[in-house]
């Protein structure tokens, strides 16, 4: 029996020291970060809570030992949040990777039989 309509999807997670740092929940948050320059919209934007949101940054910042969001006190505007150039690289690589994944998947032409 042959599902032609199931494909397979490839789910990575970069992993610091046993910690996983980096998935595409992450990576949609970072981008949102970056798009929109505020962790609280990116978070709205991106289904997850602040807290949550706020907590994966954490993990990121602790496990690569360095600041992954830079982020500037509001004034009349508001606080304007920008991801740091180290970060920015690390989801090229990471968005990279998964693509060349799912490339190679697409190559392969690999269908679900039973």
């Amino acid at each position: 029996m042959t599902f032609d309509d199931l494909l397979p999807r490839v789910s990575v997670t970069l992993v610091r020291r046993g910690v996983p740092v980096l998935g595409e929940r992450e990576a949609r948050l970072l981008e949102a970060i970056e798009r929109v320059h505020s962790l609280k919209e990116a978070a709205r934007e991106t289904g997850i809570s602040y807290r949550t949101a706020w907590g994966s940054i954490q993990v990121l910042q602790r496990a690569l030992g360095r600041p992954v969001v830079e982020s500037r006190a509001g004034g009349p505007g508001g606080g304007v949040s920008t991801l740091t150039d180290d970060c920015r690289q690390l989801l090229q690589v990471y968005r990279g990777m998964r693509q060349r994944l799912e490339d190679e998947l697409a190559r392969q032409g690999a269908t679900v039989s039973l």
